[in-house]
């Protein structure tokens, strides 16, 4: 007869670090919380006019980017807050292949980024508000699905949607109305 693991034994270790890749419950950034910082980050946006959308990227529950949009700021069309969180990353780890790791964004990301996702070989991607007019992860198009992809990460979307739709909203309300006065 097989032995039964004690499924327990992860609580004598509850608090100390995680170690390697077997994080203990406690040490593990949850989805709300990493999303709770990509909104931080994404307000930084706004000091310098850019859409406010906010990225980062974990690896072994360790924070090791964190970005937001800076295309107004570098006159750079491709300086969304995806595409630098993943530079920073891969930079950091020496590597452009970022399996085990985990992008983390406020806005559904679009489809510039979607293959950028993809080509990095990120494992997971969440993100918060939904894009109905450029989304490439569920919304326009769902290049996570793409049969014809040799890549595809697992998605999570609607995580914290109505905190980072707001700050969207709220940023081009008040253009609209600066707009008109």
């Amino acid at each position: 007869m097989r032995e039964r693991p004690n499924r327990h034994a992860w609580k004598a270790c509850e608090v100390q670090a995680s170690v390697g890749s077997n994080p203990t419950p406690s040490a593990m950034i949850s989805d709300h919380d990493a999303m709770t910082i990509a909104l931080a980050e994404a307000r930084n946006a706004l000091a310098h006019d850019d859409v406010p959308v906010g990225a980062i990227v974990i690896h072994n529950d360790t924070i090791i980017a964190s970005r937001h949009n800076e295309r107004e700021l570098r006159n750079d069309p491709t300086a969304h807050a995806e595409i630098l969180a993943l530079r920073d990353a891969a930079n950091l780890l020496g590597r452009w292949r970022l399996e085990q790791c985990t992008l983390v964004v406020t806005l559904e990301p679009c489809t510039m980024c979607a293959g950028a996702l993809v080509n990095s070989r990120i494992s997971r991607v969440v993100f918060g508000a939904a894009d109905l007019k450029a989304g490439a992860f569920g919304s326009l198009y769902n290049i996570a699905t793409d049969p014809r992809l040799s890549h595809h990460p697992e998605v999570v979307h609607g995580v914290m949607a109505e905190e980072c739709t707001l700050i969207l909203s709220d940023l081009f309300k008040n253009l609209r109305e600066t707009k008109t006065s």
